[in-house]
C-alpha cells in the first residue's frame, strides 16, 4: 500500500490536483525560457496568485487561504516536482518574507502589504546576508538611523534572491550602537521611487539559473519609521531566530521533494536505457544503488511529516528544524550524485533533468544557514 502523508486531507487532494495539471500546463513549458532570462516573469507569479498558491497559510482578511502549513508544504512538494526553477523564489516569498510581516507586523501593515504578496502583484525578498557577513547575523553592518519619521538605511547585501524583481524588501539592519543581536532591527523596504535603493548585478551561479540573485545597494535609502516591523527597535534577532525554523523545514521540504523525483527518473531511465543486452536496472549494482535510495528516500519523507505535522501544530523547534534541513540536503545531494553516475554520460548533459537537479541542488547545504552551522546549533542541545 503506498505511503500517505499524514497530513494530506482530501481538501488537500482536491487542491493538489487542479494545481499540479496547472503546473504542468502552464509554467513548466516556460522553465527554458526563464533560464535563459535569468529572472520569473512576473506573469507567472500573477498566475501562481490567482490560484491561491502564494501565501495560502496567511488569512483569509489579509489575502491568504487561512490554510495551514501543510498547505505551503503541499504546493511547495509539488512546484519542487514539477518547477523546480520556481521552488527558492517562491519559499523565500511565500513561505519567508510574508511570515514576517503576518507574525510580526501590525495590522495596517499587514493589510498594506500581504494582499498584494498574495496576488502575486508585488514580489518579495528578504536581505539578510551582507558581503563579510553569512550565517553570523549579530555582525551585520547595514545602518539605519532615525531621521524623524523615517530611516536612513546605509549598507550592502548580497546573494538575495527575487533581489532584481522585488516591489519589497525585509531588511536586517542595525538601528542602535547595542552590541551584538541587541542592535538588530528589521525594516521593511518598498523599492519603488526610493532613489537611496539600488540593485546590483543580476548574480551568475552555477546554478538555480532562473532565480534571480542580486547585490543591493542602500545609500541613504528611506524607510518609514511606521515600517519597522514589531512594536520596538532591537527586536530583529529575535525574530529572525523564531522564523528561521519555517525557513529551514521549507528547504527540507524541498530536498525530499527533489530526492523522491531523482530517484523515480532514475527508476525510469535505467528501466529504458540498456547495456550488454539487458537493462540498467537488470544489473544488481544498479538495482542496488536505487534500493538503498529509495528506503533513504522513505526515512527522509516520514522525518519531514513529522516535521510538518510539528509545524502546523506550532510546535516545531529550532533543533528538530536544523536536523531536518542538514541531513535532507544532505541526502538529497548524495542520492543525486548517485543517480547521475547511473545516468552515464547523459548525466552530465544539461537536457537531462538530473543534471539540472545536480548543479541547482548544490546550494541547498549552503543557504538558510550551512549544514555546518545547523550540526553547531544541535551540538549545543546536546
Amino acid at each position: 500500500m503506498a505511503y500517505r502523508s499524514p497530513w494530506m486531507t482530501e481538501e488537500l487532494d482536491t487542491f493538489r490536483d487542479s494545481f499540479r495539471r496547472f503546473l504542468t500546463k502552464d509554467l513548466a513549458p516556460r522553465t527554458e525560457q526563464w533560464r535563459k532570462d535569468k529572472i520569473i516573469d512576473r506573469q507567472a507569479w500573477r498566475a501562481l496568485g490567482e490560484m491561491g498558491a502564494l501565501l495560502p497559510s496567511v488569512p483569509e482578511a489579509y489575502g491568504g487561504l487561512g490554510a495551514s502549513f501543510a498547505f505551503d508544504a503541499a504546493i511547495h512538494e509539488d512546484i519542487e516536482s514539477i518547477v523546480p526553477e520556481f521552488s527558492t523564489p517562491y519559499g523565500v516569498h511565500s513561505n519567508i518574507v510574508a511570515h514576517y510581516i503576518n507574525n510580526y507586523g501590525n495590522d495596517e501593515q499587514r493589510k498594506r502589504w500581504l494582499p498584494k504578496l498574495a496576488s502575486g502583484e508585488w514580489v518579495g525578498a528578504i536581505a539578510m546576508t551582507e558581503p563579510g557577513t553569512g550565517s553570523d547575523l549579530q555582525a551585520v553592518r547595514t545602518r539605519a538611523t532615525r531621521q524623524g519619521n523615517a530611516y536612513q538605511v546605509n549598507g550592502a547585501k548580497t546573494f538575495i534572491s527575487n533581489g532584481q524583481l522585488a516591489d519589497l524588501v525585509v531588511v536586517v539592519a542595525r538601528t542602535s550602537d547595542a552590541p551584538g543581536a541587541k542592535g538588530i532591527s528589521l525594516l521593511v523596504l518598498e523599492a519603488d521611487g526610493n532613489d537611496g535603493f539600488k540593485r546590483g548585478r543580476n548574480l551568475d551561479k552555477i546554478g538555480l539559473h532562473a532565480s534571480d540573485t542580486s547585490e543591493l545597494f542602500f545609500d541613504n535609502a528611506f524607510v518609514p519609521a511606521e515600517n519597522l516591523l514589531g512594536a520596538e527597535e532591537g527586536q530583529g534577532f529575535v525574530q529572525l531566530m523564531q522564523q528561521l525554523p519555517r525557513e529551514r523545514l521549507g528547504l527540507a521540504i524541498s530536498a525530499v521533494a527533489a530526492l523522491e523525483r531523482a530517484v523515480q527518473i532514475t527508476v525510469d531511465y535505467t528501466k529504458e536505457r540498456k547495456a550488454f543486452n539487458q537493462p540498467l536496472l537488470g544489473f544488481q549494482n544498479t538495482a542496488f544503488k536505487l534500493a538503498e535510495r529509495k528506503t533513504e528516500a522513505m526515512i527522509a519523507r516520514v522525518f519531514i511529516d513529522y516535521c510538518i505535522m510539528q509545524m502546523v501544530e506550532g510546535e516545531l523547534d529550532a533543533v528538530t528544524a536544523s536536523m531536518a534541513k542538514w541531513w535532507s540536503t544532505e541526502k538529497q545531494m548524495e542520492t543525486i550524485d548517485e543517480c547521475l553516475q547511473l545516468h552515464g554520460g547523459y548525466g552530465y548533459m544539461q537536457e537531462f533533468p538530473i543534471s539540472r537537479m545536480y548543479i541547482d541542488g548544490r546550494i541547498q547545504k549552503i543557504y538558510g544557514g550551512t549544514n555546518e552551522i545547523m550540526k553547531l546549533l544541535i551540538a549545543r542541545s546536546l
